[in-house]
């Protein structure tokens, strides 16, 4: 997924140019730390609060040149406009958080918002035309049969949450002016591993196979996770 995003960025952008980046919902902080060393400018908004002492904890260990370009915020990511002026930024991420949202449309609607003219707003989200594939590679037929008329779904933390369809998403990002650009799949081949999983010898084997697959049709539309790329008109 960082390739992903950095070729996006490096299509978008001058080589060298210092992007001003929002992280919306950036858990332990580990897109913004490899952004910051990259030398861009990062604003990390995080509502749990044991999430951000995990990042200030990471965040204190870097050098003083990469701690000075990184804001951490304590924050729901619906109120961005609460702490940050439209236009504001080059890129915006909001990166497993659209699961945990009832009706996401108006945070999207914000993150765009804050993108200045050209911006890109760089959405991961839950395949809501996928969901059967996990319970039926696992063998539970029913589970599989119910996942094809619903975007709910119990998550591996316990959690009722709910997926994105591709089709919905495109036209909300062309509904607030940030129309979608590209869009890859994430975890095609890899998403029934177990969580504790050891790493297999051939990880760039792995690592390649699912990038491949993660921007080619038909394997793309199976993955577990989408990843949108919208750019701001």
């Amino acid at each position: 997924m960082a390739r992903q995003l950095d070729e996006q960025i490096a299509g978008r952008f001058p080589v060298g140019q210092r992007l001003r980046v929002l992280d919306v919902g950036m858990g332990q902080g580990t897109q913004a730390l490899r952004l910051a060393r990259l030398g861009h400018q990062v604003t990390g908004v995080e509502q749990d609060a044991t999430m951000i002492d995990v990042a200030r904890e990471a965040l204190a260990g870097e050098p003083e040149g990469i701690r000075e370009r990184v804001r951490l915020v304590q924050g729901d990511g619906r109120d961005t406009g609460v702490h940050f002026l439209p236009g504001s930024f080059d890129v915006v991420l909001c990166h497993g958080v659209l699961m945990y949202v009832e009706e996401p449309d108006p945070l999207v609607a914000g993150l765009a918002r804050m993108l200045a003219p050209g911006g890109l707003l760089s959405l991961l989200v839950r395949n809501g035309d996928a969901l059967a594939m996990r319970p039926g590679l696992s063998g539970d037929w029913a589970g599989a049969l119910a996942a094809f008329d619903t975007t709910a779904y119990r998550n591996r933390l316990g959690l009722d949450v709910r997926a994105d369809r591709l089709a919905a998403l495109t036209a909300t990002l062309a509904g607030i002016a940030a129309p979608l650009h590209a869009w890859y799949g994430v975890r095609v081949f890899t998403d029934t591993a177990a969580d504790d999983a050891q790493l297999p010898d051939d990880l760039q084997a792995l690592l390649a196979a699912e990038e491949r697959a993660g921007r080619t049709d038909p394997y793309r539309g199976t993955a577990a996770l989408l990843h949108l790329c919208g750019v701001r008109g």
